[in-house]
């Protein structure tokens, strides 16, 4: 991946982001939500979520021994944008869990050779076996929202597309695969506020590339995209489950909620899967741009 020209973040801080942006992160303090329509206004205590996220992963190992003994295959969903917190949810979901189940995908560009094929052939082989769990960071859906931003596809195939997703994920569903479809919302001056941490930590530039510094000036596009994608790939029978992401520790505890409350799986602890957060977690009703 292409890295992103070094001061790149900063300088669209300085120079380009709306006001109201830029004010809102420098007038932040140090555990606080920068985004003002977020439900709570302080980030959640580090102990309080450690005890919560310690007991949750002995369920998810629960879980996972489960699908594996009655060969379940489970695909789950991880879309957002940039710095919404996908991989970092994945990374929870998975930091215990026994690799040779628990696969995460997060394919690049297609080749010249996938360009030619029916646009959901690349990832069919990536779909769980039995006793699999498969995370997918970023899918299919790139078709909806990113490649309509920047002009990877034309309206035809994106049209098509949609045609095309919900009867692909009914069949998915009906022939046995679990599948969840997770949208983590992160607002725009939290998502800079990542950036710019992001920038000046070298252990995490790597996640920086020129497309997320174009991206930054195309919120209002993105936001129609996002938002045109939600209502017409969103179905009872296959739902999006929107996470609100400002605070990374509320929005990893709420996803990994909504996969245990959902699955019945052996020696479950109901105390302790409880329920994902109604203030951050529900369907396309609490998205907002």
């Amino acid at each position: 991946m292409t890295r992103a020209k070094k001061g790149a973040i900063e300088k669209y801080f300085r120079d380009d982001a709306p006001k109201d942006i830029r004010k809102a992160i420098e007038a932040s303090k140090k555990g606080e939500i920068v985004n003002p329509t977020y439900p709570y206004e302080d980030k959640m205590k580090t102990k309080d979520y450690d005890q919560q996220m310690e007991a949750l992963q002995i369920e998810l190992v629960k879980m996972q021994s489960w699908v594996k003994e009655t060969e379940q295959r489970v695909a789950i969903i991880f879309e957002g944008r940039d710095a919404a917190g996908k991989g970092g949810t994945i990374k929870r979901f998975r930091e215990n869990l026994n690799p040779r189940g628990a696969r995460n995908v997060a394919l690049g560009k297609p080749s010249d050779a996938e360009r030619t094929q029916w646009y959901f052939q690349r990832y069919i082989p990536h779909l769980p076996s039995g006793g699999e769990i498969v995370f997918f960071d970023r899918s299919w859906y790139n078709r909806g929202v990113v490649e309509n931003v920047f002009g990877f596809c034309t309206s035809q195939q994106r049209e098509r597309f949609f045609r095309q997703v919900l009867p692909l994920e009914t069949g998915l569903i009906t022939d046995g695969i679990v599948l969840f479809k997770f949208w983590l919302n992160v607002g725009r001056a939290e998502q800079l506020n990542r950036f710019l941490a992001r920038e000046t930590d070298p252990l995490k530039q790597w996640k920086l590339s020129p497309i997320d510094i174009e991206g930054l000036s195309k919120w209002e596009e993105y936001t129609e995209s996002i938002s045109e994608t939600l209502t017409r790939s969103h179905s009872k029978f296959c739902p999006w489950t929107i996470v609100r992401s400002d605070d990374k520790k509320r929005a990893r505890l709420a996803a990994i909620r909504t996969v245990l409350q959902a699955l019945d799986y052996d020696e479950k602890d109901p105390a302790v899967v409880g329920s994902p957060d109604p203030k951050i977690c529900g369907g396309p009703e609490i998205w907002e741009a």
